[in-house]
């Protein structure tokens, strides 16, 4: 699987907005395990079927899933690959932070001389 590294700071922005909604996330969720139709999505939330369209939009924005019709039905199906991206992007900014913390670890075990 093939991450790209080049986001922009807006599709990044776009990316995490999208995860930030706990009904999204499951959304994700249940569509990674295999499709389903928005209507079989909005079946399993206590909220309107335009909510629940307004959902699968920002992620479908997002690249987390894609839409396709299939008769009169919209099905949903999860994007590994954009999920990979916001792994490495994570993974990333902890590696950034961890480094960090070691040079702030280094620097605080060096012996201090005293005047």
């Amino acid at each position: 699987m093939v991450v790209r590294e080049d986001l922009s700071d807006a599709e990044v922005d776009r990316l995490f907005r999208a995860l930030a909604d706990s009904t999204r996330r499951d959304i994700v969720r249940r569509t990674l395990g295999g499709e389903a139709s928005v209507s079989q999505l909005a079946a399993a939330y206590d909220m309107s079927f335009a909510a629940v369209q307004k959902h699968v939009a920002v992620l479908e924005g997002a690249g987390l899933v894609s839409k396709h019709p299939r008769g009169r039905e919209r099905i949903v199906r999860a994007r590994p690959e954009q999920i990979a991206q916001a792994r490495e992007l994570l993974t990333r900014l902890e590696e950034l932070w961890r480094a960090r913390f070691s040079r702030i670890d280094d620097v605080l075990s060096e012996p201090t001389t005293q005047e």
